[in-house]
C-alpha cells in the first residue's frame, strides 16, 4: 500500500505513538514504521514539521536530552491538552475508518453482520 497520509493522519499518529510514552523524533519515526509493519513510511519532512505545529498547538512539549554518549536529543512529551485531543480524533478516525469500511464493504454501517 502506497499512499501519502493526510496532514491530520500524520498529527494522529504522533500522538498515538507518544500516549504510549516520551520520545526522540526518530524513534517516533522507527515505532509508526514498525506498527505498521512498515507500510507506513515516515519521513524527516514530513515529520519535523508535524512536530513543530504540535508542539506550537501545546500538544507536545520537547527538551533536550545529552545521552552520555552520542548527540543531545529532542525529547517530545504529550500535554494534557495533546492527550485530549488524540483521544477525539481517534474516536473520529475510527468512526470514519468504520464508515468507509462498510460502503466498500458494500453494507451500511448501521447493518448487523449475518
Amino acid at each position: 500500500m502506497q499512499r501519502d497520509l493526510p496532514k491530520n493522519d500524520i498529527s494522529l499518529l504522533i500522538l498515538s505513538v507518544l500516549m504510549e510514552g516520551n520520545r526522540h523524533g526518530y524513534a517516533i519515526a522507527r515505532e509508526i514504521e514498525h506498527m505498521s509493519s512498515d507500510t507506513l513510511k515516515m519521513r524527516e519532512g514530513t515529520l519535523y514539521p508535524a512536530l513543530r505545529i504540535l508542539e506550537q498547538d501545546e500538544m507536545i512539549e520537547s527538551h533536550w536530552e545529552t545521552p552520555e554518549r552520542g548527540p543531545a536529543r529532542k525529547i517530545y512529551t504529550l500535554t494534557q491538552k495533546g492527550r485530549m485531543e488524540q483521544t477525539k480524533r481517534a474516536q473520529e478516525w475510527l468512526q470514519y475508518a468504520s464508515v468507509i469500511g462498510a460502503i466498500v464493504g458494500g453494507k451500511r454501517p448501521d447493518e448487523n453482520p449475518i
